[in-house]
């Protein structure tokens, strides 16, 4: 299903506060999930396979690296078992990383929250802000209101994706 979110990731060094804000605020928690995402290599955009304990889905999305609020275009289909899609992904565009991380899910509203422990790069909060094309200003609005109630200030901010991050780390 295509979707546009507005989103913004951030180191996090202290995820007991973002998780007081959050529940102070009513959101409701979805659960920890242990997730792999597996990127595949592809000539635009990112497509990976995300393998979790809560969320399962073939995800494919593109956006720039900025590290203010950033539009993202998806298309994601869920799927139960990724074993099959995983090799047919794998024998046909190989595989250019992979991602390992735990991750809180929250929700409020149109607005969802990840408090992410990703391994090798540490501690993380993402917001994506989700809606249609032709409200953009407003789910800006809204991501930025988020990232102020949660303290995100402009030097935590990250520009790429976690996938960036760990094939820098890896040269």
């Amino acid at each position: 299903m295509p979707g546009v979110s507005v989103e913004i990731k951030a180191r996090c060094s202290d995820p007991v506060f973002v998780r007081k804000i959050l529940r102070t605020h009513k959101a409701r928690f979805k659960g920890l999930d242990h997730q792999i995402d597996t990127y595949f290599r592809i000539p635009s955009g990112r497509l990976k396979l995300r393998e979790g304990n809560i969320e399962n889905a073939l995800i494919y999305y593109s956006r720039t690296n900025q590290k203010n609020s950033k539009r993202c275009d998806s298309i994601v289909h869920r799927h139960r078992d990724g074993t099959v899609l995983k090799k047919v992904l794998t024998g046909s565009l190989g595989i250019l990383t992979t991602v390992d991380k735990k991750r809180e899910i929250y929700f409020i509203q149109n607005a969802k929250f990840h408090v992410d422990r990703v391994k090798k790069l540490g501690n993380f909060v993402e917001i994506e802000i989700f809606g249609r094309a032709q409200d953009l200003a407003s789910l800006r609005k809204q991501c930025d209101f988020y990232q102020k109630l949660l303290g995100i200030r402009p030097r935590d901010l990250v520009a790429n994706s976690y996938s960036d991050q760990v094939l820098k780390r890896s040269r």
